[in-house]
């Protein structure tokens, strides 16, 4: 009797803790930091699980790869792929539950591409891309601005060509089906081809009479070589940016350029006309002023027939006084005293001194010079060449040099010191006060 009711205890004992055995329950949940699914990434655990005492999570690629936390807190990923989180979690009873769930760890979007330019930047522009982005599960998107083509869809593009002067885009965007990004290089596609020059003559040559030293500047764009031919030039031909060619005969000369660089080539003409030698340098409305206006600095009293320019005091320096080979001397404004003077004999006439002043030969005063020189206005407007005063024999004599009055139209014949010889037409006396001048055109011998 006793042991049954013993018996009858055990029985009641043991289905009171059958049924109060604590059952684990629920599951867990992930989520992405800031909705950032590509690498580096960090996976938020929400643990809602019940009944459970000890929980062993395992995290295939993650940092850390375990815990035994019941709420791991965050795991970071720092490769792409697909990975699973597992838990097993267990209690005091016996009880034990398995949970696990795939996280997918997207690529990290970090561009890289580079691009090389075939030969040269000249029209048209092909270009080599390379594309070492880093990844798998991309997809990529190329966009080139006035390119052909103009678009591309894969990871390594087809060459590209641009021939549109200017600078063009190339963009390259970059998706892992999550986000997305962008990366901009720029091409530049140097100007067309062309070619063009301009040319002047020496000073000395602007008549342009035979003969002519042309300096000729090269205007071509985008050219790396250059290929001149010369028309009855010398040289002949030339492959310098910028010659400097001699016509030597008077015609019409045809000047070619052919541009060249590693794309193409372009040829541009122009013809110089060279003019028969005259041997006579025209110079038209000179002003020379009275001595007065000289040394107030109004109007300059002396010229250079070799720079054909007037200097007034304050502009004579050491490197144009001995350029200086005319002077006017006129004491006052009624031109009641005038004459045209040697520079070296300047300082006698009322200005200061030159330094390395030439001597030049003046016959202000034909008629009373008795040296058989008779020059006449109509003879002076007539000369297109200097075989009129070529054989003149301009000599210096005191009744020669004698001043003269108020009186115009009047010639002047004179001999530089390197033995030129000119003549000056003062057309009129202009009577201003201190500013009165001569106005004169002069012909004389060139060099």
């Amino acid at each position: 009797m006793k042991k049954t009711l013993l018996l009858l205890l055990f029985i009641v004992i043991t289905s009171c803790y059958q049924e109060t055995s604590i059952a684990i329950e629920g599951d867990f949940t992930t989520s992405y930091a800031n909705d950032d699914e590509s690498i580096p990434v960090i996976i938020k655990i929400d643990n809602k699980i019940t009944g459970a005492d000890q929980y062993e999570w395992t995290f295939e690629g993650g940092n850390p790869s375990s815990s035994s936390q019941k709420n791991p807190g965050e795991i970071l990923y720092n490769k792409q792929g697909t990975y699973t989180i597992k838990l097993i979690a267990t209690n005091v009873d016996g009880e034990s539950n398995e949970f696990s769930k795939t996280v997918v760890i997207k690529e990290g979007l970090n561009i890289e591409f580079s691009h090389e330019i075939i030969k040269s930047n000249y029209s048209p522009v092909e270009v080599v891309l390379k594309n070492t982005t880093v990844g798998e599960g991309l997809t990529f998107k190329w966009d080139f601005q006035d390119g052909m083509p103009a678009a591309f869809t894969g990871k390594t593009p087809p060459n590209v060509v641009f021939t549109t002067p200017g600078e063009h885009t190339i963009t390259l965007t970059v998706s892992n089906g999550f986000e997305s990004d962008k990366q901009t290089q720029t091409i530049t596609v140097a100007p067309y081809l062309v070619s063009l020059f301009s040319y002047e003559p020496k000073f000395e040559d602007d008549d342009y009479e035979a003969p002519v030293t042309i300096n000729f500047t090269n205007k071509s764009i985008s050219a790396t070589s250059y290929k001149w031919t010369f028309e009855g030039g010398t040289p002949a031909s030339s492959t310098e940016q910028n010659p400097i060619v001699v016509f030597t005969n008077a015609g019409n000369h045809e000047v070619t350029l052919e541009a060249l660089n590693d794309k193409t080539n372009q040829i541009y003409k122009s013809t110089i006309t060279v003019l028969p030698d005259t041997n006579l340098r025209i110079l038209t409305n000179v002003k020379l002023g009275i001595n007065a206006a000289h040394n107030n600095n109004n109007i300059g009293a002396m010229f250079s027939t070799v720079t054909r320019q007037v200097y007034k005091a304050n502009e004579i320096n050491d490197q144009n006084s001995s350029l200086i080979d005319i002077v006017f001397q006129g004491l006052n404004n009624n031109f009641t005293y005038n004459r045209f003077v040697s520079p070296d004999q300047a300082n006698n006439y009322g200005f200061l001194e030159l330094k390395n002043a030439q001597s030049t030969i003046f016959v202000n005063s034909q008629n009373l010079c008795s040296c058989g020189l008779n020059f006449t206005e109509a003879q002076f407007d007539a000369m297109v060449n200097d075989s009129p005063i070529k054989s003149l024999n301009i000599n210096y004599s005191a009744a020669g040099a004698q001043e003269f009055g108020f009186t115009y139209p009047r010639i002047i014949l004179f001999k530089t010191q390197d033995g030129r010889k000119g003549a000056i037409k003062i057309k009129d006396m202009v009577k201003n006060g201190t500013s009165s001048y001569i106005l004169c055109d002069i012909k004389v011998q060139k060099q």
